[in-house]
């Protein structure tokens, strides 16, 4: 029988395991309810080196090569794997892409040998690739398992093989303000999947413990040929040796000081002299069709006093990933944003994780008072928990709201989320007077999210990489919303006959930035197209004179990136549930301009068998966490509630066998124990 003393210390023990099993019961149910669920962040584990004989980081090096030609950039992308080991492995290893790359080229190289990869649909270029694997060949497939992370497999990497991939894809510089943003994204930050994430793909993959390097080396190179004097060339994010070739021409490298950089998307920007924005009309005459891409410099900002009153919905992430860096930076920007507006605005702020928590019922003024209260609530904040965005979103778009006053919502979150399309679909159906900014935080942001909200809610993408750059990129979203550039904006083609026009339709125009329009012409070069909209001081409009340029084969670019612009609006309004009539136009696309797309992969096989009974251990190569996110953004809520309960109950159980000892001790039992 146990000793009366013990009597408390058993209450205490046996209520704590009531509680324990109450929350782990909880979780269990909650999850159970999700068939698909696997793991809440879907990055569930982080790397553990294991066996010795198996090479668990097969990937050695990364080297870009990046060529800037005025406002298109081609991107030459090698990775090296070599198996270090001593077993045949299957590697798989995800990696980030930009959010407007149209990749259309991928190599293999074994040794001598060189295998150009074919587009293919999904399904066959997956079964093609399975089949390969199990007779022993080596094989490489590139999927895009969400619209900005590709995954790389391998099939069959012998000992000591080292194979090389070689990816190329283009895409088009678009400045703001006149400053031009060159980004090589690096690494995937771990998604949280909410309840609404259907048909998004996991991000499946071992990651290294916050502040761990890569174990990859990154090398960087790049060549800007502006036609005009390049100036204000800097990188915000990694270190650059720079060479020049006159005014007009910049080469850089990466530091070498460093090559285990990947853990943060490199971010280079430049002005042009003058801030010259490119405009202007670029033509490429194929042999079968013809592509345009015209890109029209808008007017100067009109600046007023007399702004009308605003409404603003701030949206603020507060979950575990934003722990640390991102929600300090997360602060200090949403400070700045509402200290700095006026008495006749309102405003509320919605802050979520795995569920939202509103300032207020009803817009508040923005006076001292709320303002305070506000930053109160925020201040009080500790990252932790899920990432539910489209309930946020559901929520801070359906808050009352002020009538006759133009309504802003403002998201600000470092986007580890999927179900991105969820999210897209609920701001598109349901903007009415209602514009969408997104602010990203952090050094290796989901720009796909951030990009996609804005897009999405006719505002403007943001993204803040560190704490100190808050306060001027609140100055710059003010500057934005007070007045925008141009509005009603219609281009139109005079003698010039265009076709497969996108876009169709033009959102405002909040930033200073070109107007752009993709399509198909035939016909002879000539004509006009007419740019019209409004600005704060009327009507405007302006004329292009299409005869002054003629058809250049160096533009064979345009045709990559007609399809792709063509492919991300069918996606764009094809939700996370696209009909059978999207997905058959995205794949017919994929395979006739030889783009990775959902439906299409790149697939190479080499046609030798090196490894006749198939054996091999399958590696995910793990990921370094983005720099400045800690350990809270990888592990499920069930776990960490299950880790929790059970340091509770060894906790519990040192207390009472130490009780027990005292006990013992006082009663002269010496070290035994009564049970």
């Amino acid at each position: 029988m146990l000793n009366k003393t013990l009597k408390p210390g058993i209450h205490l023990f046996w209520l704590s395991l009531v509680v324990i099993a109450a929350f782990s019961y909880t979780a269990l149910a909650q999850t159970s309810n999700d068939k698909a669920y696997e793991d809440k962040t879907l990055s569930p584990y982080f790397f553990v080196n294991g066996d010795p004989s198996i090479d668990h980081l097969p990937l050695k090096d990364t080297r870009v090569e990046i060529s800037v030609s005025a406002v298109i950039s081609d991107v030459k992308v090698t990775q090296v794997y070599k198996n270090e080991g001593t077993r045949p492995i299957n590697a798989t290893y995800l990696f980030p892409a930009s959010t407007r790359a149209a990749v259309y080229s991928m190599h293999m190289r074994i040794g001598d040998q060189l295998i150009i990869a074919k587009i293919k649909e999904r399904e066959k270029a997956k079964q093609e690739f399975e089949q390969a694997k199990k007779e022993g060949k080596s094989a490489s497939l590139l999927e895009e398992s969400r619209p900005n992370v590709f995954s790389m497999k391998l099939a069959n990497i012998m000992p000591m093989d080292q194979i090389e991939i070689e990816l190329r894809y283009t895409e088009l510089l678009v400045p703001t303000d006149g400053v031009y943003e060159v980004v090589y994204p690096t690494v995937v930050g771990p998604r949280y999947p909410s309840a609404d994430a259907k048909g998004a793909a996991p991000v499946n993959a071992p990651y290294f413990h916050q502040g761990e390097q890569p174990t990859s080396q990154l090398h960087i190179s790049a060549r800007i040929s502006a036609g005009v004097p390049i100036r204000d060339l800097t990188c915000s994010s990694h270190t650059i040796s720079p060479e020049w070739q006159g005014q007009t021409i910049a080469k850089f490298t990466l530091d070498d000081g460093n090559p285990f950089s990947g853990n943060r998307d490199f971010v280079l920007h430049y002005r042009l002299a003058g801030d010259q924005i490119t405009s202007g009309l670029i033509l490429f005459q194929g042999e079968d069709e013809n592509f345009f891409l015209y890109m029209a410099q808008p007017p100067a900002r009109v600046q007023t006093a007399d702004i009308p009153p605003r409404d603003f919905v701030f949206v603020v992430d507060v979950s575990g990933s934003m722990e640390g860096f991102p929600l300090d930076t997360a602060k200090k920007l949403l400070t700045e944003l509402v200290a700095g507006l006026k008495p006749t605005d309102y405003f509320n702020v919605v802050l979520f994780a795995g569920d939202s928590t509103v300032l207020s019922p009803t817009p508040l003024q923005a006076n001292q008072e709320s303002v305070a209260r506000a930053i109160d609530l925020l201040e009080e904040q500790r990252g932790s928990g899920g990432t539910e965005l489209l309930a946020a979103i559901k929520q801070a778009m359906s808050l009352p709201r002020q009538p006759d006053v133009s309504r802003s919502v403002v998201l600000i979150t470092d986007g580890y989320v999927s179900g991105e399309q969820g999210v897209f679909d609920h701001i598109r159906q349901n903007l009415g007077r209602t514009n969408v900014f997104a602010f990203g935080i952090g050094m290796g942001v989901n720009r796909y999210l951030i990009e996609g909200v804005a897009r999405a809610g006719m505002g403007e993408p943001f993204i803040v990489e560190n704490e100190k750059d808050a306060a001027a990129v609140a100055e710059k979203f003010r500057e934005y919303i007070q007045t925008p550039v141009l509005t009603d904006i219609k281009v139109k083609a005079n003698g010039f006959d265009i076709y497969d026009v996108n876009p169709v339709n033009f959102p405002d125009l909040l930033a200073k930035r070109p107007v752009i329009m993709y399509g198909k012409w035939r016909g002879p070069v000539g004509g006009t197209i007419e740019l019209t909209g409004k600005t704060g001081l009327g009507d405007y409009s302006s004329s292009f004179d299409v005869s002054t340029v003629q058809p250049d084969e160096s533009n064979v670019a345009l045709r990559y990136l007609w399809a792709r612009s063509r492919i991300a609006d069918l996606l764009d309004f094809g939700a996370y549930d696209p009909g059978p009539d999207v997905v058959k136009q995205v794949t017919d696309l994929g395979l006739k301009y030889n783009l990775l797309t959902p439906y299409t992969s790149f697939i190479a096989v080499r046609e030798k068998i090196v490894n006749p009974d198939g054996s091999a251990q399958d590696v995910n190569q793990p990921l370094p966490l983005p720099i400045g996110v800690s350990d809270l953004a990888v592990g499920s809520e069930p776990e960490l509630i299950w880790l929790l309960g059970s340091i509770m109950l060894i906790a519990m159980f040192l207390i009472i066998r130490r009780r027990e000892e005292l006990s013992n001790a006082l009663n002269g039992n010496g070290p035994e124990r009564h049970v």
